[in-house]
């Protein structure tokens, strides 16, 4: 037993002897070639809000290497910015991470080692980066037939547009499998800034789910104003009771939006002055003509304070639902229920009262109504 007491402590003597680990800072090194003028390289780490602001500074030696030694409470999102090039980091105490690029590559290709989570993110800037340029040629490609023919036509968008969606519905499913694939890692928060809150607010609340008692990721600010932002919306995500109010129409008389219980009601949050509102009202008339004699029905919120502009907007663009407006534009009640900050915003409540659709507009309205109501 003596002798297992005394391998075991020389062994911990060992470790701590050879081990090289700084658990108290974490360190970033490499060589930037050919860097013309550049004398200095810059560290940036996201904020609590995930934007990036500069944080330190190294002198370049004279054969461009250059180091990096900084300490963290938290696993952090960081950028090397070389120039007026950046390369995406994650880092925490412990971590000794090698970054090397040569600035006279146009790629900006570059090797990073010590962090797996930043060989992560880089294999999905790569991707990103490939899908950017595909899709940088289809609309290339299509501002180019457009200038020919004198006008944006729509018998080219009936052609290019399905191509872009299909492109970003690729590069989304690929996102997602990523966020799947890394959940407990930081790479995959730094990808899900990558999607469309709005169209993948259920996969976001999902994720944000998952990631709420791992330790190591909500440690860090971001992530955390992440998941409470996510909490807030969750009682207003697909699924969930609809909540009600009460709220005066155009002829001043109380509507209540449980009164449409037993039928497809979109809550339609608008204004007057809000031009893609006022751009999306001809295509929610096209379907609430089509589709109202099947259930489905439209109320709308006006986010005006002027009542005689929104009196006027409502008959110029002859809205046949029920109007009804508080005057109060954003701190209105029904506002401030469902925490709307940015309009034209929607909600699809099914004849149970749930949230059956957020924030779908044009032919995928369409589409959720040609699917959903027979």
């Amino acid at each position: 037993m003596k002798n297992i007491i005394m391998l075991s402590g020389m062994l911990a003597l060992s470790a701590s002897l050879f081990s090289c680990k700084d658990n108290a800072a974490f360190t970033i090194s490499g060589t930037i070639k050919n860097p013309a003028k550049l004398k200095t390289v810059y560290l940036l780490g996201a904020d609590s809000t995930a934007q990036f602001k500069t944080i330190d500074s190294a002198a370049l030696n004279h054969d461009g290497g250059y180091t990096f030694r900084h300490a963290s409470a938290y696993v952090n999102l960081y950028k090397l910015k070389a120039d007026t090039t950046e390369f995406d980091l994650v880092a925490q105490n412990g971590d000794a991470i090698e970054l090397n690029t040569d600035l006279a590559d146009r790629q900006h290709q570059y090797t990073v080692a010590g962090s797996e989570t930043s060989e992560k993110i880089k294999a999905f800037d790569n991707f990103t980066k490939a899908f950017t340029d595909r899709n940088n040629k289809v609309i290339a490609e299509f501002n180019a037939k457009s200038r020919q023919s004198g006008q944006q036509t729509d018998s080219l968008l009936k052609i290019y547009m399905p191509l872009f969606q299909k492109n970003l519905a690729v590069y989304s499913d690929v996102v997602l499998k990523f966020i799947d694939d890394n959940k407990n890692s930081l790479a995959a928060f730094y990808a899900s800034t990558a999607l469309d809150a709005t169209k993948f607010e259920s996969q976001l609340i999902a994720y944000a789910d998952d990631i709420s008692s791992n330790g190591n990721v909500n440690k860090n600010p971001a992530v955390r104003n992440f998941i409470v932002a996510m909490n807030k919306l969750k009682p207003l995500s697909i699924g969930h009771k609809a909540p009600d109010f009460t709220i005066d129409n155009i002829a001043g008389k109380p509507v209540k939006l449980s009164d449409y219980k037993g039928k497809y009601v979109m809550l339609d949050f608008w204004a007057s002055w809000c031009v893609p509102c006022r751009q999306e009202n001809p295509n929610v008339l096209k379907q609430y003509n089509t589709f109202h004699s099947k259930g489905f029905n439209v109320l709308g919120v006006s986010l005006d304070k002027d009542k005689a502009a929104w009196q006027k907007a409502v008959n110029d663009d002859k809205l046949a639902w029920t109007q009804t407006s508080d005057l109060q534009s954003f701190q209105g009640k029904a506002e401030q229920l469902y925490h709307i900050e940015a309009i034209p915003s929607n909600f699809i409540i099914d004849p149970e009262g749930n949230i059956a659709a957020k924030n779908i507009r044009g032919a995928d309205l369409e589409a959720f109504l040609d699917k959903t109501i027979h």
